[in-house]
């Protein structure tokens, strides 16, 4: 009989190594759940450390967005704003434990610019897309589904889902009166140099930029059928309990008409406006339903094999996956932590960071950004 104990012992002990987690979901207007940092033997002192720094490191530039982004892409020729701003408030910022608020500081239910950290809603609207067979698979030709001009020609027709979740594609034209080749310009060179230059074959170089990232929105606006704000919101921000105070935007002229009906397409990032205007809490929402691999309680939003493929390292970007920087040993690795972290990050300090070996979740709105990775190694000693 020792044998058959033994296998049922290990049965056991597998089973519950793989067990889904038991994590706190707060209802919509729920208060949501405070506990003491020593329910979870975390050093309360040291955590007090942590925001007490992200109260003293806030991000240097002006609280008028509008200055801070004129100022922050100068050197972008023909740059301007096309979209809405709005002037922001101080730090703000949660840390979930297992779900349950183990630290938050500043006005966690103020709306916000989040610029970047809009990347990381597109990408999963994208996954909604493929989950539910929109999107065959990702290494499908944007070409085949996207065939209005947007995707002629020998390059851009070789540019596939993949590469424009992964910002490797190089497309090249212009949208919304956006040039590619005028969005975050290499230091060298002029005009001519950016507008000429070689393109590089898709999958090959990954370049941070607007205007291929505003296309990905176009094309999945097309693939939906409807405005992508109305896909976030039925199919994910309903169903996490977010508040209905978030809103997703595009520049002011960026209709395109489907099926009839005139729509706005929105964009991925903030930098020249528009994008994802969104609290502390909400995004604290967004960030728990990944620690939990897109599950809310009993409700499984967007499948693990899309997070899955989300958080791979691209092939030119260790650090990057889809529209998620990942803490992989690359430029970006903060030193000592988890590999298994992965982030939204975006202008101004804003950050959802998901650190699925400690089951946290944590939230920054306006840190100084090259103290991101001190943050988190406060964060991690606190742990200890």
């Amino acid at each position: 009989m020792k044998y058959p104990i033994l296998i049922l012992f290990y049965l056991f002990s597998f089973g519950t190594l793989f067990a889904q987690k038991d994590y706190y979901f707060p209802e919509r207007n729920e208060v949501w759940e405070i506990k003491a940092p020593n329910t979870f033997e975390i050093d309360e002192k040291k955590l007090q450390e942590v925001v007490d720094f992200a109260w003293e490191n806030e991000y240097s530039g002006s609280r008028d967005l509008r200055i801070a982004i004129l100022k922050g892409f100068e050197r972008e020729p023909f740059h301007e704003i096309l979209g809405p701003t709005k002037k922001r408030g101080g730090p703000a910022g949660m840390i979930l434990k297992n779900g349950y608020i183990i630290a938050h500081w500043g006005d966690t239910k103020r709306v916000d610019m989040t610029f970047s950290v809009t990347k990381s809603f597109l990408s999963t609207v994208a996954g909604l897309a493929e989950d539910r067979g929109l999107i065959a698979q990702t290494n499908d030709k944007v070409a085949n589904y996207i065939w209005d001009g947007t995707f002629d020609g020998e390059h851009n027709g070789k540019i596939t889902w993949e590469h424009l979740l992964q910002q490797n594609s190089d497309w090249s034209g212009e949208l919304w009166g956006g040039k590619d080749w005028a969005d975050r310009p290499p230091r060298e060179g002029d005009l001519d140099d950016w507008k000429f230059r070689k393109l590089n074959e898709p999958g090959t170089v990954m370049e941070y930029n607007d205007v291929r990232v505003n296309v990905l929105a176009y094309a999945l606006t097309h693939v939906w059928r409807k405005p992508l704000p109305m896909v976030l919101k039925e199919n994910i921000m309903d169903k996490i309990g977010a508040s209905t105070t978030w809103r997703w935007h595009g520049y002011e002229h960026a209709w395109t008409e489907i099926d009839g009906v005139r729509m706005k397409s929105v964009t991925g990032g903030g930098h020249s406006g528009a994008g994802m205007f969104i609290s502390t809490e909400d995004m604290a929402r967004f960030g728990l339903l990944f620690l939990n691999q897109g599950k809310w309680e009993d409700q499984q939003l967007i499948s693990e094999d899309w997070i899955k493929k989300a958080i791979l390292p691209s092939k030119p970007n260790v650090n990057y996956g889809y529209m998620w920087w990942l803490n992989k040993k690359g430029d970006r690795h903060w030193e000592g932590l988890s590999e298994d972290i992965y982030y939204a990050a975006g202008f101004g300090g804003n950050y959802i960071v998901i650190d699925r070996e400690n089951d946290l979740v944590v939230v920054m709105r306006w840190l100084e950004p090259s103290k991101i990775g001190e943050f988190m190694t406060m964060l991690s000693a606190a742990l200890k």
